[in-house]
């Protein structure tokens, strides 16, 4: 059962020995590197985010379940050419504010909303990864009138579970078990968001390993166990066929999280293809030899494919 949450949730921390980052400082979240500077919004709760590029469209970029807008740095070169791009850490993650927040999908929409309407956005473009997909599904359905297009990548939100299913997630996906980490978890854990690993992406693993010890972990620790539970309790995957911004869905053909093997086993494929007949305007493209973190495992393709989607 534990290979199983591990699978759900992908990016989580299990038992507790380590290897080549456990002996180094603590990584704060405030100094994660980005190789962008980020600025800060004056709300409550402040969004940090980074800014790059001119154009008449924006895109927003919006990071998964406990990861960052780092984890955009290999498409905002490309995508900043042609577009005014915004890769947002979400409240809890990242160098945005932490707290006693709902962390619900609700919420996170309207935070988007109200960076939207704060920065005085046009022509805006959503993409989603992952978690950030389902985030997407409930803005682009609360704000039907907001987006100009939706870009959903591997997203959560499409695959159906049962409510024992979810019911034994929220037991089991605690502070605790996210604080119980081992440099091996992670690196596993990560592993399996990608067809083929590769060692260039080890930054991932020192990032993890890291931040174990920042000041805030409990924090960011508290906002995980939030998010699983905030995707159980506002699910979309009954609710694609309210969206009525063009939408595309982009996926990988080997995503090992999507559907889960031991609850739904089944074909990727099957599951997008079904939600992409739900949604009146939209468009399906599978990435071949690509996992889960395709906006990294395939950056070069992925960002063509968002860019052929907008011309």
């Amino acid at each position: 059962m534990k290979k199983y949450l591990i699978i759900i949730v992908a990016i989580i921390f299990t038992s507790c020995s380590g290897y080549l980052y456990w002996d180094k400082p603590a990584l704060e979240f405030s100094d994660i590197d980005y190789s962008y500077p980020t600025k800060t919004t004056l709300d409550d709760p402040e969004i940090a985010y980074i800014e790059q590029g001119k154009g008449d469209k924006t895109i927003i970029l919006v990071h998964g379940l406990a990861s960052n807008a780092g984890f955009w740095r290999y498409n905002i070169p490309e995508l900043s050419k042609h577009y005014r791009v915004i890769a947002v850490d979400l409240p809890g993650y990242g160098k945005s504010q932490k707290g006693n927040y709902l962390y619900s999908m609700s919420f996170y929409a309207d935070q988007i909303k109200k960076l939207i309407d704060k920065l005085d956005l046009k022509n805006v473009v959503y993409v989603g990864h992952s978690m950030g997909g389902q985030i997407g599904i409930k803005l682009a359905i609360k704000y039907p009138d907001l987006l100009h297009k939706l870009i959903l990548a591997s997203p959560a939100g499409f695959e159906e579970f049962q409510q024992g299913e979810g019911n034994w997630l929220r037991s089991v996906m605690t502070m605790k078990f996210i604080k119980a980490t081992s440099e091996e978890g992670i690196r596993r854990n990560l592993s399996n968001n990608f067809y083929c690993w590769n060692d260039k992406w080890e930054w991932m693993v020192e990032e993890r390993v890291r931040m174990r010890k920042a000041a805030d972990f409990n924090e960011f620790s508290y906002t995980v166990v939030k998010c699983v539970n905030g995707m159980l309790d506002e699910p979309t995957f009954d609710k694609l066929n309210q969206i009525k911004t063009p939408t595309l869905v982009v996926y990988g053909k080997y995503d090992g999280l999507i559907p889960n093997p031991y609850l739904n086993p089944g074909s990727t494929a099957d599951v997008f293809d079904s939600g992409v007949k739900q949604i009146s305007n939209s468009k399906l493209i599978e990435l071949d030899n690509a996992g889960h973190m395709i906006q990294i495992e395939k950056a070069e393709e992925f960002n063509q494919v968002v860019i052929e989607f907008l011309k």
